[in-house]
């Protein structure tokens, strides 16, 4: 018999709702502020989570510990060949929870219509610039149309609103966030800017070579009307600001400049099964241990209880004494 229902609450009066399932640590492109040209270490297949262990944890989390939302990512997911499947199962679940997928769009194409008819609901697809020859630079592959073709396909299978995630970066694409603006509301998509986060495995972030959420808006500014959109933000990321003239928003998450920690509402669990209270935590709770070991569904739930208890009261990112996670954006999942 199961837990009495809890909450994945710490001592600052946050309650995870949002989990982050990541499913694999590798990815088909090597977008230059993520990992380097050669790639990384790869974890060991024996060391990711199955299938049945990740809908096992998301089961617990959606049953006894009051998880909503569940969101795929990477790596890149859709390198996953069980993918539809997980999605499938998940969106099944009794007390199904929401189900959202974080992609880079390679092979989107072909796949967009089976998630959405596995119970996905929401796609969010990174995408920094609509120049070929900055796409190559940016990423070493020369795939933008494959991303392009992921959206519109993502787009027809009813996956809407099809959520554009973009980072830029200072002397390499800062320029385009009036032209990425342009594309989104001329095909019907939601651009989110990201500010870049200390989150590389080469340790080489700077805050000089960040855009910051205000640059990016003054970008913007030239070239459209914004106002301030009347929606309770809660615990969402962006700030968002609506287009005069259309019936557009463009948001911007500014995880550097104007950290959200008060509100987060996230709980992790990486590709090799450890939980992780926020990502640029230090420290993990293994929950894949526990399992493989024969531990119940309650031993576990009260292992993701304790993890989450822990959490700092923010990042941190503007302390002196600051360090990054040992892990890289890639193997933490987004």
């Amino acid at each position: 018999m199961s837990i009495e229902r809890k909450q994945l609450a710490d001592h600052y009066g946050r309650v995870a709702t949002d989990l982050r399932v990541s499913v694999t640590d590798r990815c088909n492109l090597r977008c230059t502020y993520c990992m380097p040209e050669q790639g990384l270490d790869w974890l060991a297949k024996d060391s990711i989570l199955t299938d049945e262990e990740i809908v096992r944890l998301i089961a617990i989390g959606v049953r006894d510990l009051g998880v909503t939302d569940v969101r795929f990512t990477g790596g890149e997911p859709l390198i996953r060949p069980s993918i539809v499947k997980l999605v499938e199962q998940v969106a099944q679940l009794p007390q199904a929870p929401r189900v959202a997928m974080t992609t880079n769009g390679i092979g989107l194409e072909l796949v967009a219509p089976s998630l959405a008819e596995a119970g996905l609901n929401r796609i969010n697809v990174s995408l920094d610039t609509l120049r070929a020859d900055r796409f190559s630079a940016l990423t070493k592959r020369d795939r933008l149309a494959d991303v392009l073709a992921g959206l519109e396909a993502a787009k027809q299978a009813g996956l809407n609103p099809v959520k554009i995630n973009s980072v830029l970066m200072r002397g390499i694409n800062e320029d385009e966030a009036p032209d990425l603006l342009r594309f989104a509301i001329a095909n019907d998509y939601q651009l989110r800017f990201i500010e870049q986060m200390p989150l590389d495995p080469m340790h080489q972030w700077s805050r000089e070579n960040m855009v910051p959420a205000d640059e990016i808006l003054d970008s913007l500014r030239q070239h459209f009307a914004l106002t301030p959109a009347d929606d309770e933000r809660g615990a969402a990321p962006a700030e968002l600001w609506n287009v005069d003239g259309s019936n557009h928003s463009v948001g911007v998450i500014a995880s550097v400049t104007q950290p959200f920690c008060g509100a987060c509402d996230r709980t992790r669990i990486t590709a090799d099964g450890m939980v992780r209270n926020c990502l640029f935590a230090r420290r993990e709770g293994d929950l894949k241990t526990l399992m493989r070991a024969g531990a119940t569904d309650d031993q576990i739930a009260e292992a993701w209880l304790n993890e989450m208890s822990a959490k700092a009261p923010s990042h941190g990112i503007d302390q002196p004494n600051f360090l990054q996670p040992q892990r890289p954006m890639s193997a933490i999942g987004g």
